[in-house]
């Protein structure tokens, strides 16, 4: 895909990821609508900040009717928007309904109500990209996020799905994941080694967005992930187990 002159949404707009893949998507020619709860801190030529909370369905809702409603039509979607809770139901009594339904408002059910309703406006236009954020633990989960690891994986579920119904009838439309490495951010802080750079990961996701090949974007470590996985699931579970 071109990138110049496209129109793309980037969720969790805000830092990390998202801060990087806006920044450079507008340094390749794009008008990026950044989505974030609070985008005040973004600036640029072709940065339009947009206020969100998605675990809010209100919010979404809003957003939606915004991003349709504009007489300028959008080329691209990245729900790159997540967080990750730590968490160890075995140590002490707790009420832990707050987290999880937090947890999977942000990181699974913003992405498939955004995808969902978005998707239709997408597949009108001549090119246009879907892209959904997950993770190497959608591949085999982690002990110390159970929550996280399902929204990923059910996201790479969701993705995969809806990626079959655009091939059948919206060709036009490139539905895919970005599964993600271990990145440097406030998220990973104290914890994994050889992270990439927020700056790296963007560019490894926008060069996959540049290809003009179809299906998902391997970032980093993950190629030789998936690969493992196929070839040895223990291994691969071993590896990310305690990560």
């Amino acid at each position: 895909m071109r990138l110049e002159g496209k129109r793309i949404v980037v969720t969790g707009a805000s830092r990390g990821i998202g801060r990087a893949l806006t920044e450079q998507l507008a340094g390749r020619g794009a008008t990026v609508l950044a989505v974030a709860r609070d985008p005040s801190a973004l600036a640029g030529d072709r940065i339009v900040p947009v206020s969100c909370d998605l675990a809010d369905m209100a919010a979404r809702q809003s957003l939606i009717a915004q991003l349709i409603g504009d007489l300028v039509p959008i080329d691209g979607l990245i729900n790159n928007a997540g967080i990750q809770l730590q968490a160890s139901y075995l140590d002490t009594p707790c009420d832990p309904a707050c987290d999880i339904d937090r947890e999977i408002a942000i990181n699974l059910a913003a992405p498939l109500h955004l995808s969902a309703a978005l998707a239709p406006h997408l597949a009108s236009r001549p090119e246009a990209i879907l892209l959904n954020v997950t993770s190497g633990l959608a591949l085999t989960p982690k002990a110390s996020a159970p929550v996280y690891c399902a929204t990923k994986a059910g996201l790479r579920s969701f993705t995969t799905a809806l990626r079959y119904q655009a091939e059948d009838r919206a060709p036009n439309l490139r539905v895919g994941e970005i599964v993600m490495a271990l990145v440097d951010t406030e998220m990973t802080t104290g914890r994994g080694r050889g992270k990439l750079s927020a700056d790296q990961a963007a560019q490894a996701v926008i060069a996959g967005i540049e290809r003009q090949e179809r299906g998902d974007i391997w970032v980093g470590n993950t190629r030789l992930l998936r690969i493992i996985q196929r070839l040895s699931p223990a291994l691969a579970a071993r590896m990310l187990r305690n990560g």
